[in-house]
């Protein structure tokens, strides 16, 4: 069972914080970064890497962190990036959906910034441990040096650091239409996971029910969570476990456990390998195959009936 105090630290990238440059991620960016990491691996640290992505120097920093903090893309010691699985089965030319048409694959990586390699840790920090009703980017920024008190080679960062982290979660997912000083649309504000507040300069996330999360893919979520913070061997776990625990996917799309057993509970009809029981301690998942046999199972039935 994963607890913010309890093995997190294995879990951090610890050279991630800040890497996104102040942006959020832009239309096409992840397509950019995979395309251009297929044709060479060392694209990003190329002389020419402005000229290949055809961005500023910094956007090409914050395209190499998007790409790895949504895992479509992996580096090793040297710096040397290759596409990862996933990273393939999404974009690639004869992928699921190379271009995020589908809002789908956007709930999809949004859920991606959850697991191991937490390159995005303050985005498990603001969606774990932010529990006001309402905040600006001064709260959500307090949240988060709180939360990274806990962690030595966080907790001697500069509180700068993390009112960026704080601004670029805002901006990456409420949705700034109206603001005369927004940067180019985020793709991500279409998830509407925040949302402004009545109050002027205040945000707050929308625990509603998510019509726009296909069950398949919240239920690839869970098989997901399970694989990285429960093992591979595991057989069963508590809904309540995949709806309120730390980086669980109810945490990460704001759903509660009504709406997360629903959206299983859909799914079951759809794919085959799992069920859900009720049982005195509440409905337990029972898992018949590995968690990610069933993860890759429900986003290629998914995406095949799409």
């Amino acid at each position: 069972m994963l607890t913010e105090t309890q093995n997190l630290e294995d879990y951090i990238e610890h050279s991630s914080i800040g890497r996104h440059e102040t942006f959020t991620p832009r239309y096409g960016w992840l397509k950019k970064g995979y395309d251009a990491t297929l044709l060479d691996g060392n694209v990003f640290k190329a002389p020419d890497a402005i000229e290949k992505l055809g961005v500023g120097k910094n956007m090409v920093r914050s395209i190499r962190f998007w790409c790895q903090a949504f895992k479509i893309i992996q580096a090793d010691r040297t710096g040397f990036v290759s596409v990862t699985e996933f990273g393939r089965c999404l974009l690639d030319r004869e992928g699921w959906d190379p271009y995020l048409e589908d809002i789908a694959s956007l709930w999809l990586l949004h859920w991606q910034l959850f697991i191991p390699k937490l390159e995005a840790v303050n985005w498990c920090f603001a969606f774990n441990r932010n529990h006001l009703f309402s905040f600006d980017s001064k709260n959500l920024a307090k949240t988060l040096i709180n939360a990274s008190k806990k962690y030595p080679h966080l907790a001697n960062l500069a509180e700068g650091t993390f009112e960026k982290d704080a601004s670029c979660i805002l901006r990456m997912y409420a949705d700034s239409s109206n603001d005369t000083e927004s940067e180019i649309d985020c793709p991500f504000t279409q998830l509407e996971i925040i949302r402004r507040a009545e109050e002027k300069n205040q945000f707050c996330f929308d625990n509603s029910e998510k019509t726009s999360l296909p069950p398949l893919i919240y239920a690839a979520a869970c098989f997901s969570y399970i694989a990285n913070y429960a093992g591979s061997k595991q057989k069963a776990i508590s809904l309540n476990r995949l709806t309120f625990d730390f980086n669980s996917p109810g945490v990460a799309f704001k759903l509660s456990e009504t709406a997360s057993g629903e959206n299983l509970r859909l799914a079951a009809e759809i794919v085959t390998g799992f069920s859900l029981v009720e049982q005195t301690g509440g409905i337990q998942i029972h898992l018949e195959k590995e968690p990610m046999e069933l993860f890759w199972q429900a986003l290629a039935t998914y995406y095949k009936e799409q």
